[in-house]
């Protein structure tokens, strides 16, 4: 029996509006235009229903607070440092500018794991939003606990001499740099107050990166409006990503895409040639 158990199956639903003003701060985050049928990007999703605790309710790393009350919807874990993993998304119907929307939430699965890490443990949250007209999106997502970082542990990821980006075989490749500015609008539209996205001391000092890191879902947007760019907007029925390491802001970041049939893989490399996310999709089926 785990000390989680009273947490598995915990539900939250929340509720949110798609106003024109979010959808422009989401399209100008990404150097695009909107959308001509009125329609918002796959991936805009990351934006509703967020979190909206009070700032007194915040933690020492910027999450909301978590503790053995029913009202917690996350468990109380002691491992201090949080990660978003992964995901996989599900894709039913585009959501649309000014309409009302709803997230249910609810806790699926708990799993403690140790390693060459340390003890982790991995929460995984399944997630409905529903637009006026049905169910849009269903996600699973993947929430690691980690251990704290020793005060005296080597920044990570490692200082690599120069690499090569092998971009053999991939038929599509973007670079860009992630900035300050792109991760502070990021984090803006998220509602993420995660102290490693903007803090720089806390996250070199505290939790021992060598500079701002990247959010995973930002690499995941970036990806998909690399899809975008190659097949318009909402083109994929599903897509799943993986981190695999942490891209550091400031620092070159190249996204690729290749196509086989209707599956779609792609990636995200750090300069040194370091992979980041590991990430796959389909694309919807033509209308016949």
């Amino acid at each position: 029996m785990s000390a989680w158990d009273a947490w598995i199956g915990r539900e939250e639903v929340r509720t949110d509006r798609i106003d024109t003003g979010l959808a422009a701060r989401w399209l100008a985050t990404l150097d695009r235009d909107a959308p001509s049928d009125g329609n918002v990007p796959q991936g805009l999703h990351w934006c509703l229903c967020v979190p909206d605790a009070a700032t007194a309710q915040l933690g020492r790393d910027g999450h909301p607070t978590r503790d053995d009350s029913e009202a917690s919807f996350l468990p109380p874990i002691a491992l201090p440092r949080r990660m978003w993993a992964s995901s996989k998304v599900d894709f039913f119907a585009p959501l649309r500018v000014g309409e009302a929307v709803t997230r249910q939430s609810r806790v699926q699965t708990i799993t403690e794991k140790s390693g060459g890490s340390g003890q982790l443990v991995f929460v995984d949250v399944a997630h409905e939003t529903f637009g006026e007209s049905g169910l849009s999106v269903r996600e699973v997502q993947s929430i690691v606990y980690r251990e704290a970082a020793a005060p005296d542990a080597a920044l990570s990821p490692p200082i690599a001499g120069p690499a090569h980006v092998d971009l053999e075989g991939w038929s599509s490749h973007r670079t860009l740099m992630p900035s300050e500015l792109l991760l502070f609008r990021f984090s803006a539209l998220t509602f993420n107050s995660h102290r490693i996205h903007y803090d720089l001391p806390y996250a070199q000092g505290e939790e021992r990166y060598r500079g701002l890191v990247v959010h995973g879902p930002l690499t995941a947007t970036l990806l998909l409006d690399l899809v975008r760019r190659e097949f318009g907007d909402n083109a994929l029925a599903h897509f799943s990503y993986r981190g695999l390491s942490p891209a550091i802001c400031g620092e070159a970041l190249h996204l690729v895409m290749r196509e086989t049939g209707n599956d779609i893989e792609m990636a995200a490399f750090a300069a040194d040639g370091r992979q980041v996310t590991a990430a796959t999709a389909q694309r919807k089926e033509p209308n016949v």
